[in-house]
């Protein structure tokens, strides 16, 4: 098949740790590289975001990237994208004039905006993943939400309308039930870890050494939401332990970076900042010897779409500590691959990770359920046949480009 995948702020070739550059570059990224070694002929369209890039990057997999021209060619924050999708749309349809896929794969509301204009034309499925919903954000963020106003809207009549929609957790299948989107329309397919890169057996030494007996790893994009305030709060009833905090811009930044200011303070606040080790930006290369050197991996947030950190810790046989919301529901097993505590509250955090903690056994036995439940689970190979599937499903009467052409 020829898919395109739409893309519009997270490009497959970013580096990941920016405000907007996490989770969903690495999905667009692993997915299209397993259709590609299926045989599929897989293109991404994200936005031009310098004028440096070329206009088609060819990938290591196969998969082709092109660089849209829509709005300014430099870096715009993804809520200031909105204006400027009729243009990445009217790019696309002009594109698919010349080069018709068999079914499109739009990733966040924007991306489907974009990709329902450059498929009208040409009578192409689009399948839908929204990789976090607005009515989702707004509930949580309330004023602080800086989406656009349109965006739920846009989500809503996305979902109803769209070929197919791809939920990442059953969270979000009943998330869109309440948006008027029927049950029936929405498949679950997660997000995916590279188990042969996340595994238990490796080295530690690329990892920083201990300070304390005991080692908490949090890792994610250095933003408010993803909890590290809680974590770092927890820590205060937390004896003999210390805190990595992996993510973020590169560690010689971090002294101007407001987020790891605002986790300073809580620090010395809570009297822990000597117990508490901000290491800004990880090579990915590096992150499964980081995860290893951690006695329990720590995903905090108030509320997380999917969330893949919870997956490179179980791959690599390491306990996971998360907050009960969400894609953490589908992923952790409760008191089987680690624990589930509600979010908001350090001293539900504090407990249950000294009960890890204090028993050695236990985090072994949760680590080897963690690892087989990846395997079992969610390899990126069983993400692509969720995919698959969906894309055959829309694809029914509606004919092939090699028919067309």
């Amino acid at each position: 098949m020829r898919i395109a995948m739409v893309s519009e702020h997270a490009s497959p070739l970013a580096a990941l740790g920016g405000p907007d550059a996490g989770g969903q570059n690495v999905y667009v990224a692993r997915l299209s590289e397993e259709l590609s070694t299926r045989g599929h002929d897989v293109t991404v369209y994200t936005r031009r975001d310098s004028r440096r890039l070329p206009e088609r990057v060819r990938m290591p997999g196969g998969t082709t990237v092109v660089h849209v021209p829509a709005g300014p060619p430099g870096p715009l924050p993804k809520d200031e994208l909105f204006p400027h999708m009729p243009a990445f749309g009217a790019h696309l349809s002009r594109a698919w004039d010349e080069d018709r896929p068999d079914t499109v794969h739009a990733h966040f509301w924007m991306s489907g905006m974009a990709a329902r204009i450059g498929a009208h034309a040409h009578g192409v499925p689009v399948v839908q993943t929204f990789h976090a919903l607005g009515t989702v954000k707004r509930r949580h963020q309330g004023r602080l939400d800086t989406s656009p106003y349109e965006r739920i809207g846009i989500e809503r009549h996305l979902g109803r309308t769209c070929g197919r929609v791809l939920a990442t957790c059953t969270d979000e299948v009943y998330e869109l039930a309440d948006m008027g989107v029927p049950p029936q329309q929405v498949s679950v397919v997660p997000c995916g870890v590279d188990v042969d890169h996340f595994h238990p057996h490796g080295p530690a030494g690329t990892a920083p050494a201990r300070e304390r007996r005991r080692r908490l790893l949090a890792t994610g994009r250095l933003v408010p939401r993803k909890g590290f305030d809680q974590a770092i709060r927890a820590l205060a009833d937390i004896p003999d332990t210390e805190l990595i905090i992996a993510g973020g811009p590169e560690a010689a930044l971090l002294d101007t970076d407001p987020e790891a200011e605002r986790l300073w303070h809580t620090a010395d606040r809570a009297g822990v900042r000597d117990r508490v080790r901000l290491l800004g930006a990880v090579d990915p290369a590096d992150m499964p010897a980081l995860v290893r050197s951690a006695d329990v991996v720590l995903c905090v947030p108030a509320y997380e779409p999917f969330g893949i950190v919870p997956l490179e810790a179980m791959a690599c046989g390491v306990p996971v500590l998360a907050t009960d919301v969400g894609g953490h529901r589908d992923t952790v097993a409760d008191k089987v691959t680690g624990r589930l505590v509600r979010p908001g509250d350090p001293a539900a955090i504090a407990s249950a990770a000294r009960e890890l903690l204090d028993d050695e056994r236990l985090r072994r036995r949760m680590g080897r359920a963690g690892r087989e439940r990846a395997l079992a689970r969610f390899t990126w190979q069983r993400v692509a046949d969720g995919a698959e599937q969906a894309y055959r499903q829309v694809a029914v009467g509606h004919p092939m480009a090699s028919e067309v052409a």
